[in-house]
C-alpha cells in the first residue's frame, strides 16, 4: 500500500468512527480530534485513544482494557494480534466503557 492509500483510509475510518458516535442517541460519547489521534471519551471519563501509525500503515486502538493494531485486510481493518475486526472491537470496548449497549457502525 502506497503512503496515500494509507493515508486516505486511515482518515475516511477516524471522520466515520467520529460520524457513528455523533449518531448515537441513548449514549452521550464525546470526542476530540487532532492531527491523527481521536479520543472517544465516555461520561465516567474512560477514554478510547485511536491513532494513527503511519510508518507501521497501521491504526491503532487504546481501550480501558487492552492496545489493539489493526492492518488493512481486504477491505477490513484487521487486528494483528486478536484478530478481531476494527468496528466490532469499538462496539465492544465502547460497551463495557459506557456501561450501556452502543453499536459503532460504519457507514
Amino acid at each position: 500500500m502506497q503512503d496515500h492509500e494509507y493515508h486516505q483510509l486511515a482518515d475516511d475510518v477516524l471522520l466515520h468512527i467520529e460520524e457513528a458516535v455523533e449518531a448515537l442517541e441513548h449514549v452521550d460519547i464525546d470526542f476530540e480530534s487532532a492531527s491523527g489521534i481521536l479520543e472517544l471519551i465516555f461520561p465516567n471519563q474512560t477514554v478510547i485513544i485511536i491513532n494513527k501509525q503511519e510508518p507501521l500503515h497501521q491504526i491503532w486502538v487504546a481501550t480501558r482494557e487492552n492496545g489493539h493494531h489493526f492492518e488493512y485486510r481486504d477491505g477490513q481493518w484487521i487486528d494483528n494480534r486478536f484478530g478481531s475486526e476494527l468496528w466490532a472491537l469499538l462496539s465492544d470496548a465502547a460497551t463495557k466503557q459506557a456501561g450501556t449497549a452502543v453499536k459503532l457502525t460504519p457507514p
